[in-house]
C-alpha cells in the first residue's frame, strides 16, 4: 500500500537492516551479565479467538481498549478498478466479532489505527491521496471507543514536512508521546506528548541526532518521569544501540548507549521502577535496563543460540502484573510459527506461548502486541500469513 508505505515502514524498509543471510548464523556475546534461559516446560499455544477484517483487506494497525471490550482496526486492499477499499472497524475482545464499521471508503485514501489510548480512546489516521506523493493527513478520535464513532480531531503541532511514526500505546494515563519523521531532507525528527483525547501537546523537542533516530524508533512513555525512551542505533550489524531520553516536561533530549547489538526492534517501560525492557535485532537478546544508572543485563531468548534469525520484536509492559511480553516472529522454542515470551523486571522468563505465525513477512504495519492486563489476555498478528486476522492469547 504506497500511501500507508510513507507514514510507517513495512518489512520492506526494516528488512534491508537485517543482513544478509549468511550473517544471520553469526553470533555475538551481549555486554554486561547475559542470562541464558532454558527452554520453558510449561509453554502454552495461543488462545482461539481470532478476529478477521470484515472485508478481508490487509490490517493496518489494531489495538484492544484495556479498559472495556472492544478492539479497533483498519483495513485495506487493491481493488481490480486500482482503487483502495478502506475501512476501519470495532470488535469485540470474547468474540472477535466485528461491532462496526465507523468508516469505509473506495478512493485511493487509506487508515492507520495509531491505538488505543488514554481512557477508551480509539486513534486513527486517515491517508488522503490528492494526487501523486500529495497526501494529505488527518487523524481522527474515537471516544469512547466503545461509542463506535468518530468524536472528533487531533491536530499535532508539526508542519508538513513531518510524518508521525511512532506513538506509545499508554492506556491508563492521559498523554502519550509522539514521534515526527522528518522527511524534508533535513533529518531534524520531533517528540512531544498529547491528551489526544483533549487534542493538547506538550512542547515540541528536536532531535539532532537522525542518525541514530531518524526513522521509526520504537517509543515508550515513562509516566513518572514524562519522558519518552526511543529505541535507536545506527541499524549496522554489530553496532551497539542507542536510548533516547526526551524529558517532555524540560523539553530535552539526551542519549546512552544500550545494551545487546543492531537496531533497537522494541521497547517498553516500567515506570513505577524505572526499567526499560528491549529486544535487538542482531544477537536474539532481550535487555533490561535501570534507567536511573543506564545499566542493565541481557537475557538471550531461549534456544535461539544468539541467532539473529531468531530475534524478538515489539515488547510490551503490563503494569497491573509488572510483566514484559516479547514477540518474537521467529519462534526458537516451537517447530515453526511465532512466539511470545513473558518476563518479569528481573528477566526471568514466567512463560512462553507458541502457535502463533507473525513473520512480519508482508507486515506494512510491523506485529504488535496488543494487552488487556485486566484480563491477563490479549491479541497479536496472524495467524493468516496475508494479514488480514489478528489473534488472542492469554497469560
Amino acid at each position: 500500500m504506497k500511501t500507508c508505505a510513507a507514514a510507517f515502514p513495512t518489512p520492506g524498509v526494516l528488512l534491508p537492516r537485517l543482513c544478509a543471510a549468511l550473517l544471520l548464523l553469526c553470533i555475538f556475546p551481549a555486554r554486561g551479565t547475559a542470562q541464558v534461559e532454558a527452554p520453558d516446560s510449561s509453554a502454552t499455544p495461543a488462545a482461539s479467538v481470532i478476529v478477521n477484517s470484515k472485508f478481508g483487506g490487509q490490517i493496518f494497525g489494531f489495538d484492544i481498549d484495556q479498559n472495556g471490550t472492544e478492539g479497533v482496526l483498519s483495513e485495506a486492499q487493491t481493488l481490480s478498478n486500482g482503487n483502495v477499499l478502506a475501512a476501519v472497524e470495532t470488535f469485540d475482545q470474547k468474540t472477535g466479532k466485528i461491532l462496526n464499521v465507523l468508516v469505509k471508503t473506495t478512493t485511493q485514501d487509506d487508515f492507520i489505527t495509531l491505538g488505543v489510548v488514554g481512557t477508551s480512546v480509539g486513534f486513527v489516521e486517515r491517508e488522503h491521496v490528492v494526487s501523486f506523493l500529495n497526501i494529505q493527513r488527518s487523524f481522527q478520535v474515537i471516544n469512547p471507543l466503545s461509542g463506535n464513532k468518530f468524536t472528533g480531531k487531533w491536530t499535532p503541532p508539526i508542519d508538513k514536512k513531518h510524518l508521525i511514526t511512532a506513538v506509545s500505546r499508554t492506556q491508563g494515563t492521559s498523554s502519550v508521546a509522539v514521534f515526527a519523521e522528518d522527511n524534508s531532507g533535513n533529518f531534524t525528527p520531533n517528540v512531544f506528548s498529547s491528551n489526544v483525547a483533549a487534542n493538547t501537546f506538550g512542547p515540541v523537542i528536536r532531535i539532532s541526532d537522525s542518525t541514530n533516530f531518524g526513522g521509526a524508533p520504537p517509543i515508550a512513555l515513562n509516566t513518572q518521569t514524562n519522558q519518552a525512551i526511543l529505541g535507536g542505533g545506527k541499524g549496522c550489524f554489530g553496532c551497539i544501540p542507542v536510548i533516547g531520553v526526551a524529558d517532555l516536561t524540560k523539553s530535552t533530549f539526551s542519549e546512552f548507549n544500550g545494551l545487546g547489538f543492531g537496531f533497537i526492534n522494541g521497547i517498553a517501560v516500567d515506570s513505577a521502577d524505572n526499567i526499560a525492557c528491549t529486544t535487538t535485532e542482531d544477537d536474539a537478546s532481550v535487555e533490561f535496563i535501570d534507567l536511573s544508572t543506564q545499566s542493565g543485563f541481557t537475557v538471550v531468548l531461549p534456544n535461539s543460540g544468539q541467532n539473529q534469525f531468531f530475534s524478538g520484536a515489539d515488547v510490551e509492559f503490563d503494569p497491573i502484573n509488572k510483566l514484559f511480553l516479547v514477540a518474537q516472529s521467529n519462534s526458537s522454542s516451537a517447530s515453526s510459527g511465532s512466539s511470545i515470551y513473558v518476563y518479569d523486571k528481573n528477566g526471568v522468563l514466567q512463560k512462553t506461548i507458541n502457535g502463533f505465525n507473525f513473520s512480519n513477512a508482508f507486515n506494512v504495519i510491523p506485529a504488535h502486541i496488543a494487552l488487556n492486563p485486566g484480563t491477563r489476555s490479549g491479541f497479536v498478528d496472524g495467524p493468516a500469513t496475508n494479514v488480514t486476522s489478528i489473534q488472542s492469547f492469554t497469560y
